[in-house]
């Protein structure tokens, strides 16, 4: 350490959450990712503290997945995934054969998928299929796809403690049943270790455990949501939800208490989400300090972080400090994290050579250290506190060549120092007093994210109405053995993962199953109280807004103008709104599209989004894209041609198609009108787009000849929409189903 350079302080803190998954104690989880996170992940992040002696860890771990992990570990429980697995496949019937392909090849194709020859065989076999026809699989592909599917989220280092692995890797093909039974037995055994890793590491002062309320929601919300901001003012979203607030903390605290031998002194409030009432609560439970984003400090300091274009702070100093903040019952302390440093490692260092990467960040930590010279104060913290999970599987050998290259950077460096947060708050440094705490999340720091978009606030309505006909029956019959049973599906249901995924704008690609297991927890609830649920509880959430708001009314030949005034000819379409979606800095250019036909073309009109400032749009390109298909021909079909941003996928997206028609427009006028169609082999070729007409003004009206796209008379047409910027895809219009017409 040179003589003008300050320590500096590092806390890694990995949080590691996954929402639940069963429909009841006793039932199988509908989703697998808290058993393959668990040998992919929660061993592995912990595990790497047997490689460097001076590295300690900070850990969140949210109390729902300790309970998965032990219904797998110590209790032999399945998800579908697994009691597929090990079942003989010439008992496999077509419906399991169809789950197995579509679900899996859900990993990683890069990193887990391409480097395994024979998965990347099946893979690209199922992706060249045209027929759907799950006997073109054969049972042994049926068993190498399972097995495959599983060995792929091991990590490699697991060999040397379970040398079966190794045999299992070197085989790559002609599994058998024993093969995938072992399989899943492995994982067990990894499960079966990973609490008590922990709490050797915990005991050995390594690590620290922090946790979240039990089922993390969304506090604020629960407690008071009117209050936090103008945005809520004059809504019916008021859900006096305390009493569960405070039990999801209670029982969160005891929770790790009853695993670990001893209580948090931290708390990871849900997505970083926080709010003045929120504090008082963790403060009245005993928790001595809680985690935030850095938009929450710049927020309730009125300070600016500015960074220049790589990133880097120009002041990293109130950032590197801790903070008290008085509450009604005394004070707590808080800590707020790096924002820039966690999509660094989620989104971009996977892009690049994972030493390289290390050593970026590396540097990056080096240079907010020698900003500190000027700094007052001896001690600061910089505070990297991110996902735990998610990521890895985009890096080469799951991230552990990046974290062991950034691990031992820091080791060797005398200057730095990575410190546990309660030691480090307590002990070496002295918090400074925050006069006030702004309400906010992680996202944009507010809560668009989990409230206020329509199909969100229908899932709020949907709990809020089953929580006020619990707390009803609750007071009629309190000494009910069934209250408890019947309050914990409540608050299962007021998990943050049910509303992030809900509407605008994230895909899960299995935004269907949350919204089953979510209305069936409110149905649980009802029948613990012995009450018939509301019939509201069948409808499904999704595509209650993407959904059309009608259907041709009849036969229309309207003229394509352009203008909105324009509307008598239009009166028989359908129409299909598209939501707007709370990130607010990606603005949206289609607002609605109509669509109709007559004996001879189908018609579409899209409106645009006002702003009020149109310059918004000014140089960018906003493309829409038609995908069509005639529901009964036998035309040669392909799949669709946009670029997905995430790994998951609607199941919608696998559908196929005859023709796309793209419709682009740059600068405010229409660029081009292109229809493509589909031939053998998965691919497309240009046709003429000749007898296609489009006029755009104020509207886009477009009509489009039925016999362009293969479409006769007394047949219906199938079809979607799909917004995409330069072939990237921002949604699908409607996303859980394909529109139809009929030809006269």
């Amino acid at each position: 350490m040179t003589n003008h350079q300050k320590k500096l302080s590092i806390a890694f803190y990995w949080h590691m959450h996954q929402p639940v998954y069963q429909l009841s104690d006793n039932s199988d989880f509908l989703m697998p990712w808290v058993r393959l996170h668990a040998i992919k992940d929660y061993y592995h992040m912990i595990k790497i503290l047997d490689k460097f002696q001076n590295l300690k860890l900070n850990f969140n771990l949210v109390p729902a997945l300790i309970t998965g992990l032990k219904e797998y570990g110590e209790n032999g429980f399945h998800d579908l995934h697994s009691r597929l697995t090990v079942q003989n496949t010439a008992d496999l019937t077509d419906a399991d054969k169809e789950f197995i392909l579509n679900n899996f090849f859900d990993a990683n194709y890069q990193n887990m998928i391409l480097p395994n020859s024979e998965y990347n065989r099946l893979f690209q076999k199922r992706q060249n299929d045209t027929s759907d026809d799950v006997n073109k699989f054969s049972n042994q592909e049926y068993s190498d796809l399972m097995a495959l599917f599983n060995l792929a989220y091991f990590n490699k280092q697991y060999e040397a403690e379970f040398p079966e692995l190794k045999r299992l890797f070197k085989k790559k093909k002609n599994f058998t049943q024993n093969d995938r039974v072992k399989i899943i037995e492995i994982q067990r055994e990894i499960i079966r270790k990973i609490i008590p890793t922990y709490k050797k590491f915990l005991d050995e002062g390594r690590i620290e455990i922090t946790t979240s309320p039990y089922y993390h929601p969304i506090l604020p919300l629960m407690l008071d949501i009117s209050t936090l901001s103008e945005d809520f003012k004059g809504k019916n979203l008021n859900f006096k939800m305390e009493e569960d607030a405070r039990l999801q903390i209670k029982l969160a605290l005891d929770k790790i208490e009853e695993t670990f031998g001893r209580r948090p002194r931290g708390m990871w409030p849900s997505e970083h989400c926080i709010s003045p009432k929120e504090l008082d609560l963790f403060k009245e439970y005993g928790v001595e300090w809680v985690i935030s984003d850095e938009g929450i400090l710049s927020n309730s300091i009125n300070f600016d972080f500015v960074r220049d274009f790589k990133g880097y702070l120009e002041d990293p100093y109130h950032l590197l400090k801790t903070y008290t903040y008085k509450t009604d019952n005394s004070n707590i302390n808080l800590i707020f994290r790096d924002s820039v440093i966690p999509n660094l490692i989620n989104f971009e260092y996977h892009n690049h050579d994972s030493q390289a990467a290390a050593k970026d960040l590396y540097d990056r930590i080096k240079v907010i250290q020698d900003k500190l010279i000027s700094s007052p104060d001896e001690n600061h913290i910089l505070t990297i506190a991110m996902d735990g999970e998610n990521c890895w599987e985009n890096y080469n050998e799951n991230g552990e060549i990046f974290l062991e290259s950034l691990y031992s950077l820091i080791e060797k460096d005398e200057s730095l120092e990575t410190v546990l947060l309660s030691d480090y708050i307590n002990v070496k440094d002295r918090p400074k007093p925050l006069n006030k705490i702004s309400s906010g999340s992680w996202l944009n720091r507010n809560f668009k994210l989990w409230v206020d978009e329509p199909v969100k606030n229908s899932a709020w309505e949907y709990l809020k109405r089953a929580h006020d006909d619990f707390l009803e029956y609750k007071t009629e019959n309190p000494d009910d053995v069934n209250i408890f049973p019947a309050q914990k599906e409540l608050l299962i249901a007021e998990g943050s993962d049910w509303f992030w995924w809900f509407g605008e704008p994230n895909d899960s690609g299995r935004d269907n199953i949350f919204d089953f297991m979510f209305r069936e927890h409110l149905k649980n609830m009802y029948i613990y109280i012995g009450k018939k649920y509301p019939e509201i509880l069948d409808t499904p959430l999704l595509g209650t807004v993407t959904k059309p708001s009608r259907y041709p009314r009849g036969n229309m030949s309207p003229k394509l103008t352009g203008q909105e005034s324009d509307e008598t000819s239009w009166l028989n379409a359908g129409c299909i709104d598209i939501p707007d979606g709370p990130v607010m800095n990606q603005y949206k250019f289609f607002d609605r599209i109509c669509f109709g036909y007559d004996k001879d073309n189908m018609y579409l009109r899209f409106y645009i989004k006002h702003y009020g400032d149109e310059t918004i749009f000014k140089d960018m390109v906003n493309q829409m894209y038609l995908y069509t298909r005639a529901k009964k021909k036998k035309h040669p079909l392909s799949s669709l041609r946009v670029v997905h941003k995430i790994e998951n996928i609607l199941p919608i997206s696998k559908e196929k198609f005859h023709n796309e028609i793209v419709f682009s427009i740059y600068n405010g006028k229409l660029s081009y009108v292109r229809l493509v169609e589909a031939i053998q082999d998965n691919l497309w070729v240009i046709n003429s787009s000749k007898g296609i007409e489009a006029v755009f003004n104020k509207v886009l009206d477009v009509k489009i000849p039925f016999q362009n796209i293969d479409v006769d008379h007394g047949e219906t047409v199938e079809f979607l929409f799909i917004n995409a910027m330069f072939g990237i895809k921002d949604y699908y219009i409607p996303n859980e189903m394909l529109l139809t017409l009929t030809r006269e």
